[in-house]
């Protein structure tokens, strides 16, 4: 099943009269940022989420694949669950400090966040 382009994929093309028209998108990847480049910011969320604490990570930029490993990494480091959810890393749990020597180790530019 294919799926079908929506009207902000086409660059805003949405008709065009002429019969030789071919629309040609390129994406562009985001470029790779380094590490010690980007501030990450850790901090406990409780909002939403029945009481429970999670470890939330924010300000991560580059692709979704990098951030899916990053993920990966802290979870498998910390032996809990979590994920990636509108661009910013859960872990569950209180893990605040495990995860900001963590990311530190790793290169990142870490700042602990709300109280």
């Amino acid at each position: 099943m294919s799926k079908k382009k929506g009207h902000s994929e086409l660059g805003g093309i949405m008709y065009s009269t002429n019969p030789d028209f071919e629309f040609n998108h390129e994406e562009e990847l985001p470029a790779k940022i380094p590490n010690g480049q980007q501030i990450l910011k850790v901090m406990l969320d409780k909002k939403n989420r029945s009481g429970k604490a999670v470890t939330l990570v924010t300000g991560f930029r580059g692709s979704g694949a990098d951030l899916e490993l990053l993920s990966k990494m802290l979870k498998v480091k910390c032996g809990v669950g979590g994920g990636v959810k509108y661009g910013e890393i859960f872990i569950q749990g209180d893990f605040r400090e495990k995860v900001l020597s963590l990311l530190i180790k790793e290169g990142y530019n870490a700042k602990k966040a709300g109280g």
